[in-house]
């Protein structure tokens, strides 16, 4: 057996080649934020159980089947790796008392954890952009969500590629008519339902209809239709919605299956789907979830937002053909010789004074070894540095990427000429 130590299994490494893809996705996600005037929020990535079984739900698959859960050694605490991070947000919204001036306007980044069969576009450890207002009423918001998510897939190259759905799930009592007559409907059914969704069908009769079991989707498809039992307010809710999006010129679709995942939904839910990823094909999901803050023991506010799975869309973008930003090093320093050495650390902290992005050959080595590095680093210039460059306060130039001639200049003229 290899004493080999590996990473955890569904938990990937980020490895320099794709660092620029990663680097172009948060570069253009933070701008996209900052443009709609959102502020970013950082919450810790362990939260009490508790936490994400009162916002999620205990008869969900994430608290069920997919949260890494434990008990604290030390003290006997029971913690949560977060499977995602609304829960987390309304939770800090509440301790800090973030909303006692009014609603905000929040987004996240980072790793949440579920304990998943890992496959591509699926991973144990994976991470998400996501968005919270909290505090804002009206379909407004939903549809300012909807037309961000749209503005995004531009702004990445992606619009062609993904396909918006929707569906409202209504209010507290349209939910409860909905959810008995699913209970009589799967009852009478009893016989074709899988073992999860005779679990569920007091507990969480909703949940069925998310079913990925083959065998029970002519089942589902024929099931009472939340939408038929939407009251007058959530029906003018959903029909603002969709006259944003038709004003806005944005395709969708209506889902009437459509249910999320998590039980603190309500009114607009939504997916943006693709059909390039098999079967990881949602990328980016949300809605609205106006009982979450009471629930969590805040002043009772709406709330509305949504996440995306950031490895889902970089491998949409490398499907697509999305180019990166080509963001070279402007130099990389050669130097053979003892006082070369000390001279070229010097010159590599000049030129990074002047704005210049500098590498510095480190560990010794021919000029010809140090050239091979030079070229392979993908720099622009090779800034050449030996004993007598050294003692003369100079260094030589060298284009790598295009036509010229090596110059040898003062140190000080150095910044400009690479800039030039």
């Amino acid at each position: 057996m290899s004493n080999t130590l590996r990473a955890v299994r569904g938990m990937n490494d980020m490895l320099p080649a794709d660092a620029g893809l990663w680097g172009r996705f948060e570069a253009t996600v933070r701008d996209w934020l900052k443009s709609y005037g959102y502020q970013e929020l950082r919450t810790p990535i362990l939260e009490h159980t508790a936490l994400f079984k009162r916002a999620i739900g205990e008869v969900t698959d994430i608290v069920e089947k997919e949260m890494y859960t434990f008990e604290d050694a030390l003290n006997g605490e029971n913690l949560t790796l977060r499977p995602e991070g609304t829960a987390s947000c309304v939770r800090a919204a509440i301790e800090n008392n973030l909303l006692f001036d009014g609603g905000k306007r929040l987004w996240y980044m980072g790793p949440m954890f579920r304990h998943e069969r890992p496959q591509k576009g699926r991973y144990r450890q994976f991470h998400q952009v996501g968005i919270e207002a909290l505090g804002h009423a009206g379909p407004d918001l939903d549809i300012e969500h909807l037309l961000m998510g749209a503005r995004l897939w531009k702004q990445l190259g992606l619009a062609e590629f993904v396909a918006l759905e929707i569906n409202s799930l209504g209010g507290a009592e349209s939910r409860a008519r909905h959810r008995q007559k699913l209970i009589e409907y799967f009852e009478a059914h009893k016989a074709q339902l899988d073992e999860d969704a005779q679990r569920r069908l007091y507990a969480n009769p909703l949940r069925i209809l998310d079913t990925k079991n083959p065998a029970m989707q002519d089942l589902v498809a024929a099931a009472p239709k939340l939408m038929d039992e939407l009251d007058d307010e959530a029906r003018r809710h959903f029909d603002a919605v969709q006259q944003g999006l038709h004003d806005a010129g944005i395709a969708f679709k209506v889902n009437p299956r459509l249910v999320r995942g998590l039980d603190y939904y309500n009114y607009t839910v939504y997916e943006w789907v693709t059909d390039k990823l098999g079967a990881q094909g949602t990328v980016c999901a949300g809605g609205r979830y106006d009982g979450l803050v009471a629930q969590l023991g805040g002043k009772p506010a709406p709330a509305c937002g949504f996440a995306m799975g950031v490895e889902r869309l970089l491998a949409l973008m490398q499907e697509a053909g999305t180019p990166l930003v080509d963001d070279p090093l402007d130099a990389y320093v050669v130097n053979v010789g003892e006082a070369a050495a000390r001279f070229a650390l010097q010159a590599a902290e000049r030129l990074r004074d002047a704005g210049l992005k500098v590498a510095l050959h480190c560990g010794g080595g021919s000029f010809k070894s140090q050239m091979k590095k030079a070229d392979a680093s993908g720099a622009r210039f090779a800034l050449i540095i030996g004993d007598d460059e050294a003692q003369a306060g100079e260094a030589s130039v060298k284009p790598l990427r295009a036509e010229g001639e090596q110059q040898r200049v003062k140190l000080d003229n150095v910044a400009q000429l690479i800039k030039d």
